[in-house]
């Protein structure tokens, strides 16, 4: 097995970083490293997500969504072909620090058996993929005021 973990402390409630993550429209203005989701974030259904870690050419993948706590977690595992050949289990932490503070993590652990062929382009590409998102979701939540519909919020990236 192996595991990714990244984490970034943002100054927004909970409530703000939740609906920024689960605007799954707005993921091509913003997200540099999970490019579109498109599904239902429901216990049980399959969505479908384009990960386009950096130096990298992408993929599409359909995991199950596991867990869709509000404001706390999103979690889901993704197979690569067939359950057992490469298997992620990633997960979407908000812990609330204060009011207004929270930190946000990424974990992913891989299990299967090209985890050890892949595992130099995960502690790379991928890993460098979670830290540009945790960057990006900060600034948007940061940027924008709080009343800002997201839903119909304009680019803020140009």
């Amino acid at each position: 097995m192996k595991e990714l973990h990244s984490e970034i402390e943002i100054d927004a409630s909970a409530e703000r970083v939740w609906d920024i993550l689960t605007d799954f429209a707005s993921y091509p203005q913003w997200n540099p490293f999970i490019r579109r989701i498109g599904g239902e974030l429901e216990v049980g259904e399959r969505l479908e997500v384009r990960l386009q870690p950096p130096d990298s050419r992408g993929i599409t993948m359909r995991p199950t969504v596991l867990r869709a706590e509000p404001n706390r977690l999103m979690r889901w595992v993704g197979h690569l072909f067939v359950p057992g050949i490469f298997d992620g289990e990633h997960s979407f932490a908000i812990h609330l620090l204060g009011e207004d503070l929270v930190r946000f993590v990424q974990h992913e652990a891989f299990k299967g058996m090209l985890v050890r062929l892949l595992s130099r382009s995960l502690d790379t590409n991928t890993l460098r993929g979670f830290e540009e998102m945790n960057e990006a979701l900060k600034e948007r939540a940061e940027v924008l005021p709080e009343s800002t519909d997201l839903r119909t919020s304009e680019n803020l990236h140009g």
